[in-house]
């Protein structure tokens, strides 16, 4: 009992007005945060590698299979945060054995599963199935195997294996659009179907959620883009980058504007939680959600890319702008699931009074295992780009591969 006492008593203090015992301590953390924002990097990544094949963005193409592999690697961690916030994450295997279609949680492994195994990794197979024969080919050892492996053993690389091939993965990429709006567009409806709590009722949050997602899912890919290309010692593609910069502001742009209609409706509605909410923002959450998240995540990148794109700065000017436009709305897209999830669980349902959040540092709710989960997916992916090179050198070398095997035999 003392022990408890002494957990809760710093919390007690940050404590203002009116709040229930059982509201002291949150059942939310940190875990919860990153679960919407890692699905969403996954949402975003995929959409902008359908730009390429479905509306045949040519400029984008550099990027396309760096894309596809960002989504693949975040994809495969975004359920730890969940799985490390469950109190037994052995168990969870039986919302397959025992499926409740009521439940938005639950149907979430059934969205994941069709996503990663029918979509993503699909599309990818299709994608490389080519270049992982020829690969196998030319090498030996165990990347020999991992290619002849990965490739299912298929040696049939003939003009019409090679149409089916691009035929398939078209039309599986068509399916991935709505499956990546799903993926990410339910997590916005779970928080948004909470009628008892003001701050996540809306019709608007699973729509918020999914553009959000979509911005963040492009930065990163421009993030990695500029970050590799000059590591490998070759040029950025200062085209793909501008085109990755100009989809980048059209979607923040959606972003801000469904925010800022949310924010209005919330206004215009004024029910009986404004009070508390008006209090929970320029309070509790000012640094977090206006100078953070509306300020610096947001208003600034879309300030300096504008600028950039009116005024046509210098390539080396353009290249930082891009790239400290992404950085920051990176944080500012973490900001919005921190205020989304926390922020939430701030106020009273009595709407009489605001706590606080504690983050500690070590534990399974803890920062350590936060970022951990968060540095995991940039560990799958660098392996991705070893066993998969997403370079276009990569495959303008296929044709002479070929050429040497057909010579040979």
């Amino acid at each position: 009992m003392e022990e408890i006492i002494q957990h809760l008593t710093p919390l007690v203090k940050e404590i203002s007005g009116y709040i229930y015992p059982n509201e002291i301590e949150m059942h939310w953390s940190l875990l919860i945060v990153l679960y919407p924002y890692i699905t969403g990097l996954v949402a975003g990544a995929f959409i902008l590698a359908s730009l390429v094949k479905v509306f045949n963005v040519k400029e984008l193409q550099p990027v396309y299979r760096i894309s596809l592999l960002t989504a693949l690697a975040f994809m495969l961690v975004a359920p730890l945060p969940l799985q490390a916030h469950l109190g037994h994450p052995e168990k969870s295997f039986e919302i397959f054995l025992t499926p409740n279609v009521t439940s938005a949680m639950a149907m979430f492994g059934f969205v994941y599963m069709w996503y990663l195994m029918a979509v993503l990794q699909l599309e990818i197979w299709f994608d490389y199935r080519k270049d992982l024969i020829l690969w196998a080919r030319q090498e030996k050892g165990i990347r020999k195997w991992i290619h002849r492996f990965t490739s299912f053993f298929s040696n049939d690389i003939s003009e019409k294996a090679i149409a089916f091939d691009e035929k398939a993965e078209k039309i599986i990429t068509i399916l991935g659009i709505p499956s990546a709006f799903l993926l990410h567009g339910y997590v916005g409806f779970i928080f948004g179907s909470v009628k008892a709590n003001p701050w996540w009722s809306s019709v608007l949050m699973p729509i918020v959620f999914l553009f959000s997602a979509i911005v963040s899912g492009i930065a990163l890919v421009l993030l990695i883009y500029m970050i590799v290309t000059p590591m490998r010692s070759k040029q950025v593609d200062m085209n793909c980058l501008d085109k990755l910069a100009s989809f980048l502001f059209y979607a923040m742009i959606v972003d801000f504007s469904l925010e800022i209609l949310d924010f209005i409706h919330r206004i215009y509605e004024s029910e009986e939680s404004i009070h508390i909410l008006s209090e929970l923002v320029s309070g509790k959450l000012f640094i977090s959600l206006v100078v953070v998240q509306l300020l610096i995540g947001m208003i600034i990148p879309l300030g300096a890319i504008a600028v950039t794109k009116a005024f046509k700065a210098p390539a080396e000017l353009k290249k930082l702008i891009y790239f400290t436009s992404a950085i920051l709305v990176q944080v500012g897209i973490f900001s919005t699931r921190w205020n989304v999830v926390v922020g939430g669980q701030l106020f009273s349902k009595s709407f009489r009074g605001l706590t606080a959040y504690k983050m500690t540092f070590l534990g399974l709710e803890g920062l350590l295992v936060a970022i951990a989960i968060l540095v995991l997916p940039l560990i799958i992916l660098y392996v991705l780009f070893k066993l998969l090179p997403p370079w276009e050198e990569a495959r303008m070398k296929i044709p002479v591969i070929q050429e040497n095997i057909n010579e040979n035999n």
